[in-house]
């Protein structure tokens, strides 16, 4: 490959010798012969014309030569796949855990269950856009007792009047943290409330949600959604994992919320939202649940001045009323309970973090989800957390949980979270 390639180098001198020559040749001929200097093309011999044709068999074997190294273009079924090209992400997030009880009352699916390590979630998200008219979304969860979709659907992107449809399986956007994975929690266990009205894996289910962005002077969303009423860990004050099964539209569960964010200067911001959800639940069919709930959330975070400050309020009310009694409402036959959660978040260098969190949520008598819980639970907690990059941090976490019922339960968390890949990196 050297030799030809020298030997290409050399006939292209004398090649180059002979073209450089010729215009000169051409302005001595116009000039007295006496004075006419000598020409280099006159002393150089012109390339032979072997020479030419091996330099261009050599030239083409090449070509072919790296032709055939090249690899070759997917078509068909694998062209498709290969232009799929979605963002990929894995987020891994483990705890050791220490609780003062044997057994705990925890109730979030992803909280550490006792003490020891445990896996809290290993995600899998993948993200695509489809074509000009709709995104695609996954979130694949997995744990030792196996694989869990959390969720998959898909968004439309070219909907007309300010509307967007999702479609597929779904958390609800009902309040703030429902929405919300693991990884984007300030603390490393769910809020009771969260756990006690909708499940271990909060509010989803197969559905579709119609939001609507007004055309107003400050952002607010209307969000309507229709869901299945029935799952496990998802749908608690409704179906749950009840087998009643759909009979017709009033069998499903609606959410509806409104959205706002209002921007209160440079460095300050505040959200708020309403929400409701509706449906059948598992006493008996007919029997309906409602659940009302408030959020705010107000966001400090000076961007006129270089800082990595970050302060942060996020509260949440949620009140649940379900009738148990089929055609009555005596005092007896509607239940009504509520909860509440709230925690102040201050991120004060660019690495760490402390947060502080209370929480309470009421009981009632002859609870059929919750017969041990009759009167009130609070719950206080606090954490620090470290960021090495954005894509992984170390939580250190205390839990000072009362249950009415039992004895104070004391909880101590070592957490940490490891991200790669598109999706995982969050704000530094």
């Amino acid at each position: 490959m050297l030799a030809r390639w020298a030997a290409m180098a050399l006939v292209l001198l004398d090649t180059g010798g002979v073209a450089r020559a010729a215009p000169a040749s051409r302005s001595a001929a116009s000039r007295p012969a006496a004075s006419a200097p000598a020409s280099r093309a006159s002393t150089r011999p012109a390339a032979p014309a072997d020479d030419l044709a091996d330099l261009q068999r050599a030239m083409e074997a090449d070509r072919q030569a790296g032709d055939a190294a090249r690899p070759k273009a997917a078509t068909g079924f694998a062209s498709v796949l290969q232009s799929l090209n979605p963002d990929l992400s894995l987020i891994l997030d483990i705890a050791l855990a220490g609780f003062s009880d044997e057994e705990p009352p925890v109730t979030g699916g992803h909280d550490p269950q006792a003490s020891g390590f445990s896996l809290q979630a290993l995600e899998l998200a993948a993200s695509a856009s489809v074509d000009p008219y709709f995104r695609f979304n996954a979130n694949l969860v997995f744990s030792p007792e196996g694989v869990e979709v959390e969720e998959v659907y898909a968004t439309t992107l070219a909907l007309p009047w300010n509307l967007q449809l999702r479609a597929g399986q779904l958390l609800t956007r009902f309040g703030r943290i429902n929405a919300t994975h693991l990884h984007s929690w300030v603390f490393s266990d769910q809020v009771l409330v969260l756990g006690k009205f909708f499940g271990g894996d909060g509010n989803r289910g197969l559905g579709a949600e119609l939001s609507l962005l007004m055309p107003l002077p400050w952002h607010v969303e209307l969000i309507a959604t229709a869901t299945n009423a029935a799952g496990e860990g998802t749908a608690r004050s409704f179906l749950g994992g009840s087998d009643l099964g759909v009979k017709g539209p009033g069998d499903l569960q609606y959410t509806a919320a409104v959205k706002q964010f209002f921007a209160l200067g440079d460095n300050w911001s505040l959200a708020w939202g309403l929400s409701g959800a509706f449906g059948p639940n598992a006493t008996e069919r007919g029997n309906r649940t409602e659940i009302y709930g408030t959020d705010l959330y107000l966001k400090y975070r000076p961007i006129t001045h270089g800082s990595y400050t970050v302060v942060s309020l996020d509260a949440e009310w949620m009140f649940r009323r379900r009738q148990v009694a089929r055609h009555r409402l005596g005092p007896d036959d509607v239940l009504g309970d509520h909860g509440f959660y709230a925690y102040l978040f201050w991120r004060f260098t660019r690495r760490w973090g402390v947060a502080g969190r209370y929480e309470y949520v009421s009981g009632v008598e002859d609870d059929p989800l919750d017969p041990e819980w009759t009167s009130l639970r609070q719950r206080a907690s606090g954490n620090i957390t470290f960021w090495p990059t954005e894509f992984s941090r170390v939580r250190l976490q205390y839990d000072y949980d009362r249950p009415a019922w039992r004895d104070p339960v004391h909880a101590l968390f070592l957490a940490m979270e490891i991200a790669v890949g598109a999706h995982g990196a969050h704000a530094f």
